[in-house]
């Protein structure tokens, strides 16, 4: 069945809506990344491939892939994907270096790190 102009966008009246990503997908948080400028096809990959699920205290588990800082006990929040994401661009980093990150947290941004360094070292 055809759709009917009130079922279209108003400002786009013959496009069509590519389907959002789920609300809870690792996809989420690559858009909000690159709607920043985060183009680093690494990083990218990162956050695609990373698990934020695993990261967090279960209690924010649904909360895991917002483009949020997360509670993580002890009056502490998670790095927002985002900013990690764009710091981690700004290293330039081609998989050959050494990484020393200080204040772990939950690991999330270590994960990430890890995946475009050579290897990363934390404390």
């Amino acid at each position: 069945m055809a759709a009917s102009a009130r079922d279209r966008p108003r400002d786009q009246p013959h496009a069509r809506r590519s389907p959002a990503p789920p609300a809870a997908s690792p996809e989420r948080l690559v858009r909000a990344v690159l709607a920043i400028g985060v183009r680093g096809r690494r990083v990218l990959e990162a956050l695609r491939t990373t698990p934020r699920t695993r990261f967090v205290p279960t209690a924010h588990a649904a909360a895991a892939y917002t483009d949020a800082p997360l509670p993580i006990g002890r009056g502490q929040v998670t790095t927002q994907p985002s900013l990690s994401a764009l710091m981690i661009e700004g290293l330039e980093l081609t998989g050959t270096e050494h990484v020393l990150e200080i204040g772990t947290g939950y690991g999330f941004q270590t994960a990430l790190l890890a995946r475009p360094a050579g290897d990363v070292v934390t404390r």
